[in-house]
């Protein structure tokens, strides 16, 4: 009777353990590896049958847009061209690449290569900043895959990369050098010896300020109102000119035209309609204030700016040869302004003078400099007047130094730009040929 009533027990148990059990049909006919394999085989495809390759660009962290060539093959290896230099933009270079899947389908280009440079951590490779380069990616999540186009975004930095499918002309455009004509073309910019210069367009004057190192152009132009507007945006380089990364107004970009030399303006075309870029000795709209917060910044810092190449004139870096200087024991290593010295009694004053390196001591110091006072005009000009040498050694009466000391003092004053958060460019208000740049 007890073997029956156990017997009972589990006979239910089965039944309704049974009838619990379901039956599920797989999803997918293959497994996951063979699904994501599939995948990567199909964007390598995409890849590689862009017979005339891809352009790209890849936009870093820092808002820089760099413009791109690569030519994929079935060995993993990959031609390419880029806009950072004259040398990546004439000079193919070929590498490794891999798809793989990472936490999502990835494309690594996994020996260095252009791409590469932007990412590069030692800042005299790429003109970044030491340790992070432009902070940049050369491997990148795969974020769409079409025929004619890739998304892509850094797995480190998130930069942006887009790839379209290039034309025989757009693979033509790179293989005879027509992005290296661009960036040339756009150094006749220096043609114009005055820091400000404006573009001319459809009626409306627009001062721009372009950055070849951080590849942006600051556009500012005064409004119907009289007020003026600013926007800095990015560009990088197509044949004939430059496209802008994001449109100001309907300018999308320019290509470069011929330098006439009888008006000093540089002929340019924007969306296929004639424009002009011209040289003008003051700021479309002068900022009254960066005089003073150039000032201000430094003595509330206690800090000091520093200039490694002094005053640039007539279109000449270091025009002064301020980096020829040196001593029995030292040699020059960058130009410094030290504002805001407050003496135990009398007012205060700004000094400037060149430091030095002592290679012996392994540290910087000065051997003579001048004293002075600034005045802030109300138009925003800034003037520097001379106070006096100071004692610790005897200043120059000719050579770098010298001039340098006489630049300042100009009765003209400067203009001053902000260019950065600790960046000012001062430019002399005589004619604006004359400037010096200033860090802090």
């Amino acid at each position: 009777m007890i073997m029956k009533k156990y017997f009972t027990y589990f006979l239910c148990i089965a039944i309704a353990l049974t009838g619990c059990r379901k039956e599920t049909d797989p999803v997918f006919d293959r497994s996951p590896d063979e699904r994501l394999n599939e995948t990567l085989q199909r964007y390598q495809q995409v890849l590689t049958g862009a017979l005339n390759g891809w352009n790209g660009t890849v936009e870093t962290a820092l808002g820089i847009t760099y413009s791109f060539y690569f030519r994929f093959n079935d060995s993993n290896r990959v031609v390419m061209y880029s806009d950072f230099d004259s040398t990546t933009a004439s000079v193919s270079r070929e590498s490794s690449y891999r798809l793989k899947a990472l936490q999502q389908p990835s494309l690594l280009f996994d020996t260095y290569s252009y791409i590469h440079i932007l990412a590069d951590p030692d800042a005299s490779v790429n003109g970044g900043y030491y340790g992070s380069g432009l902070v940049s990616d050369f491997e990148f999540s795969i974020d769409s895959v079409a025929d004619d186009h890739v998304s892509l975004t850094g797995r480190f930095n998130s930069s942006k990369a887009r790839f379209k499918k290039a034309t025989a002309q757009e693979q033509a455009a790179w293989e005879n050098k027509e992005i290296l004509k661009a960036q040339q073309s756009l150094r006749s910019l220096n043609n114009i010896l005055n820091y400000f210069k404006r573009l001319t367009y459809e009626g409306v004057q627009y001062e721009i300020r372009v950055d070849t190192l951080f590849k942006q152009v600051v556009f500012t132009w005064l409004d119907e109102s009289g007020n003026a507007q600013t926007v800095t945006v990015g560009y990088y380089y197509v044949p004939g000119g430059i496209t802008l990364s994001k449109p100001v107004g309907d300018i999308t970009g320019f290509s470069i035209g011929a330098w006439n030399g009888s008006t000093s303006t540089l002929q340019v075309q924007v969306g296929g309609k004639p424009a002009s870029i011209a040289g003008a000795i003051q700021p479309i709209q002068p900022d009254e204030q960066a005089g003073k917060r150039w000032w201000q910044i430094a003595v509330s810092q206690q800090g000091y700016w520093f200039s490694p190449n002094g005053f640039h004139v007539n279109g000449i870096d270091d025009a002064f040869n301020l980096r020829s200087l040196q001593t029995d024991t030292s040699q020059y290593y960058y130009l410094v302004y030290l504002p805001g010295i407050q003496p135990q009694s009398g007012p205060g004053y700004d000094v400037m003078m060149p430091f030095f390196y002592f290679p012996a001591l392994n540290a910087i110091d000065f051997n003579y400099g001048t004293a002075h006072t600034i005045e802030f005009r109300n138009d925003g000009r800034v003037l520097f007047r001379y106070l006096g040498d100071l004692t610790v050694g005897e200043h120059p009466v000719s050579g770098p130094a010298h001039q340098t000391r006489v630049q300042l003092y100009d009765s003209y004053g400067y203009w001053f730009v902000q260019t950065g958060a600790n960046s000012f460019d001062m430019v002399s208000a005589k004619d604006a040929k004359t400037w010096a740049s200033w860090r802090l």
